[in-house]
């Protein structure tokens, strides 16, 4: 087994250092910020994901994980992957200090190194950066070669936050970007990570690595755009229901079913990210991005949806209780980065509701930006009560389960605003609840 260090212990650093650990590998995570280091130290994920308490207090238990902030222990790896993060510039394009940074910290620390170390990029970044300044950085630093002192592959992370130790473990693809030997020292360190899991490895160049994370985010962002624009055609149509058109379209072999799912829009620390980004290289480029922004202006109207129906259901917004289910930008995580719950309570506080807001995993994130402008309830039934309307913001399974009479029983205006499409119309009709979904015409 090879030693292994991982720059950043981030949702991509920290999860990819407990699926390493977990099978085995000594693990160096370094990490800067000092909460966080003292979190992972202590076994306390610093975020929300399924399996990882269990995963990161295996690792420390086990010894096979050594969260440091001392840069220079790089040096014992073998495989050094940096996971930093690549938030967006106010232009949108990608801020690479932080993986700048990190790339010279790995360089100095090979400098006197014995090792020929594999550097692997996971952070998200341009097409050209690995080539234009991952590796003159790296030579800079070290002293040495590309290819005769180190390494160096593009590698982008692809899972799905909720979903990531599964995917990090048994990976659907893997994409490496670079140059032989490069590439063929990252395969056969994933066939032995993946053991007999059947995933395409696809061998490409540093670029096309690169392009393909921010296609890979921008093509699902416009499978959910173009699926809210098919649902707000539908709410005009009697007896449309956008979930149905969803799977019958999703059945067609060419097209997955996957994103399809009508809603208030997508969000969280990829799709927004990604796309702002691809669309600012394109500018670079010389090239249009009228496609993306298209996709972005649909997104950013499903946002406001919700708060424009429940407008249009109570009158007028102003003094009205509004429940707010759901705060983390999907389900199976504690994120609110570029979340839509966020948005949308941030525009009904503009229209002088008062918000109660409920999330079983992220209202502490959620407090840390919104802070008291919001009454947080300790749990969905307490979060609906006395309320005049209910925004379902995020699918969690406990929300699915709250059957529609205790809407009706709990709140003083029983109407709901599914932005997720996770109620039965005729069920909570039946109840005497008026709900209004995303994508639903009138029957």
């Amino acid at each position: 087994m090879q030693n292994v260090s991982i720059f950043g212990l981030g949702h991509v650093g920290l999860v990819n250092a407990v699926c390493f650990a977990h099978k085995g590998y000594r693990v160096i995570g370094i990490e800067t910020d000092q909460n966080r280091l003292k979190q992972v130290r202590n076994a306390e994920p610093p975020f929300f994901e399924p399996s990882l308490p269990d995963y990161l207090k295996d690792a420390i238990d086990r010894n096979l994980l050594l969260a440091t902030d001392d840069s220079s222990l790089n040096a014992q790896a073998d495989c050094c992957f940096i996971a930093v993060e690549t938030p967006s510039m106010p232009d949108g394009s990608a801020d690479l200090s932080a993986i700048e940074a990190a790339t010279s910290a790995a360089g100095r620390s090979l400098r006197n190194s014995t090792k020929n170390q594999l550097v692997v990029i996971l952070s998200a970044v341009p097409p050209g950066t690995a080539r234009n300044i991952i590796t003159p950085i790296l030579e800079k630093e070290s002293g040495k070669s590309k290819g005769d002192g180190f390494n160096l592959c593009s590698n982008p992370e692809l899972f799905a936050q909720g979903d990531a130790i599964h995917d990090t473990e048994y990976p659907d693809r893997i994409i490496i970007g670079g140059d032989e030997p490069d590439a063929s020292r990252l395969e056969g360190f994933y066939k032995e990570f993946c053991g007999d899991s059947r995933c395409v490895i696809l061998r490409t160049t540093h670029e096309n690595a690169e392009l393909i994370k921010y296609a890979n985010s921008a093509f699902i962002a416009t499978k959910v755009s173009f699926i809210n624009f098919i649902a707000d055609i539908a709410e005009r149509v009697r007896f449309a229901d956008v979930r149905v058109i969803a799977e019958g379209i999703g059945l067609d072999e060419r097209i997955s079913p996957g994103a399809l799912h009508a809603g208030i829009g997508w969000g969280g620390p990829c799709l927004p990210k990604d796309t702002r980004a691809l669309t600012e290289f394109s500018k670079r480029c010389g090239v249009e991005s009228n496609l993306i922004q298209a996709v972005s202006a649909v997104n950013d109207a499903h946002h406001y949806k919700t708060v424009k129906l429940a407008k249009e259901m109570l009158g007028s917004l102003k003094g009205n209780r509004i429940a707010v289910l759901g705060l983390a930008f999907k389900s199976a995580t504690d994120n609110v980065k570029d979340a839509s719950s966020i948005r949308i309570i941030k525009d009904l506080l503009v229209e002088g509701a008062h918000v109660v807001a409920y999330d079983p995993k992220s209202v502490n994130h959620a407090k840390s930006i919104l802070g008291n402008k919001v009454e947080y309830a300790n749990n969905a039934v307490e979060c609906i009560e006395r309320t005049d309307c209910c925004i379902v913001v995020t699918e969690w399974d406990e929300f699915k389960q709250i059957p529609p009479e205790t809407f009706r029983r709990k709140m003083s205006r029983p109407i709901v605003i599914d932005g997720r499409g996770i109620y039965n119309v005729d069920a909570f009709s039946q109840a005497g609840v008026r709900l209004s979904g995303i994508g639903v015409g009138q029957t």
